[in-house]
């Protein structure tokens, strides 16, 4: 259960709920940065219960966003019962963002706020918030940067919710993402200093989706490096499964045909991440398209 940093005690998940719903009832209307991901959903539900029609659930759609993420954030919203907008966002055709620095995601991020910031009027709603939670505080995230130039509120944070404290909300609320592993967008596993192209983006999802049916996995990353190619991060536990003969030639052959040169398997397992590992490289200018 939550503990109250202060007192060491634990916070029973009604009271967190009761927090989130009166703080999101301040704010009057509201649109929701809605992925269809955990923390989004717990801000959408929220929402609804506290401002009902005058909360909107809005999911960016690009060449990023895979199909199956898509599906998810429509299921989702209906099920939680917000009016779900979808707005199509052009960030591919910003040169910043395609030439994938360490500050790609802020160039994402400021289109999609831009974009919903014009269409606030026509939305009937007058803030735009975010399930961004404390525990992006310590990460690598310059999409709160954005946040921050377009006034957007992140509710969980104000309330001091971390990511243990939304699943915990998910499941109060009996959301079906409760469980749902986190999934970044498409373009999040591009290498950095790799130019993001929508062939690119597309490959990852299609070999992803080929890797998840062939094993019967749920989380799993291909990252796409320079030179094309393309590295598999699995859990550890799958790690004999994909080295059979039979799932190795399959897997070849699958990426070769999808426009990888070569694949790899990393030997660390899956960890969310992992291309942040190259961020000092960026920084210097080290790495190669």
């Amino acid at each position: 259960m939550p503990v109250d940093s202060a007192s060491m005690s634990p916070i029973p998940v009604a009271v967190l709920a009761t927090q989130l719903v009166d703080c999101l009832r301040k704010l009057q209307t509201v649109a929701v940065a809605f992925s269809g991901g955990v923390d989004s959903a717990v801000v959408a539900k929220a929402a609804l219960l506290a401002l009902n029609d005058q909360a909107v659930a809005v999911t960016a759609v690009s060449p990023s966003l895979a199909n199956s993420d898509l599906q998810v954030a429509r299921t989702e919203a209906a099920l939680i019962g917000i009016r779900h907008v979808e707005i199509s966002t052009n960030e591919f055709s910003r040169p910043e963002y395609r030439a994938n620095a360490g500050n790609r995601c802020f160039f994402c991020k400021d289109t999609l706020y831009s974009l919903a910031e014009s269409q606030l009027q026509q939305l009937g709603v007058s803030c735009i918030v975010n399930g961004a939670n404390t525990d992006d505080l310590g990460d690598h995230r310059p999409g709160m940067q954005a946040a921050s130039e377009h006034n957007v509120r992140s509710p969980l944070i104000e309330v001091g919710i971390n990511k243990q404290q939304v699943r915990e909300l998910a499941r109060f609320w009996n959301l079906s993402v409760a469980e749902k592993p986190a999934s970044p967008c498409l373009s999040s596993r591009i290498a950095y200093g790799v130019e993001v192209t929508e062939e690119r983006v597309r490959r990852v999802e299609f070999a992803e989706a080929f890797l998840k049916q062939l094993l019967g996995l749920q989380e799993l990353r291909v990252r796409l490096e320079a030179g094309d190619l393309g590295r598999i991060e699995l859990p550890i536990v799958a790690l004999p499964q994909l080295v059979k003969p039979a799932i190795c030639q399959q897997v070849t052959e699958e990426f070769l045909r999808l426009g990888f040169r070569r694949t790899t398997v990393d030997l660390a397992g899956f960890r969310s991440g992992s291309l942040n590992d190259s961020l000092p490289l960026v920084t210097l200018g080290l790495t190669a398209k």
